[in-house]
Order: C-alpha cells, then sequence, then structure tokens
C-alpha cells in the first residue's frame, strides 16, 4: 500500500516551496556574512595585537580592539600610534605586492609613521 499525502502536489505548491527555500537560502547567507566578517575583525585585532606584543608594545587586545572601535584609551601616545599605524598596513594587505620592493616600503612606511 502506498502513502497518500493529504494535499495535492500543483504547481503553486511548488513555486511556494522553491519561494520558501530561497528566502531561507538568504537568510543563511546572510547569518554566514556577519560571522565571516565577525571573525574576521576579531582575527584582525589578534593579528595586530600579537605583531606589536612581538615588537614590546604592552597594549592589551581590549586596548587594540578598543582603537579599532575608535574608543578611547589612556595609555603611551607611541603605542597607540603603533596600533594605527597597524590598522592602516592592514588596511593596504590587499593591495601590496610582497615580492614588490616599493609596495614593502610603503608598508613600512606606513607601520613607522611618527
Amino acid at each position: 500500500m502506498s502513502y497518500i499525502p493529504p494535499f495535492t502536489i500543483s504547481p503553486k505548491v511548488i513555486n511556494l516551496v522553491a519561494d520558501i527555500s530561497s528566502q531561507i537560502e538568504r537568510y543563511t547567507t546572510g547569518i554566514d556574512h556577519e560571522d565571516k566578517l565577525m571573525l574576521r575583525k576579531a582575527n584582525r585585532i589578534k593579528t595586530i595585537h600579537s605583531s606589536l606584543a612581538i615588537e614590546g608594545n604592552t597594549l592589551s587586545e581590549k586596548e587594540v580592539a578598543d582603537i579599532i572601535n575608535g574608543k578611547k584609551v589612556v595609555a603611551p601616545i607611541r603605542e597607540i600610534q603603533e596600533v594605527k599605524n597597524a590598522i592602516k598596513a592592514y588596511e593596504l594587505f590587499e593591495q601590496l605586492n610582497p615580492f614588490n620592493i616599493n609596495d614593502l616600503l610603503l608598508a613600512h612606511r606606513t607601520l613607522m609613521e611618527p
């Protein structure tokens, strides 16, 4: 004996199912995109903090995040400037060719701005 559903599958029902599926896909993609942006920002904060810590910068990861988010941080001016310069260099990343001396010099100059 085969199952007989309590409804009729019609072109209208198929279109409604397709619309629902499309909306779910859009919603899921939006969530994934937001999660990716948050992860990218968290990675940028960790990268900047770790890179500067190696060079002796004593700011915490939270302080680096606060600077990135435009908040005021009470710390030595030089260390705050190092974070701001690293942010600028990070923003240049996609445009730089690591095998081009001029791009390397630009990155270095950006990091060393007073």
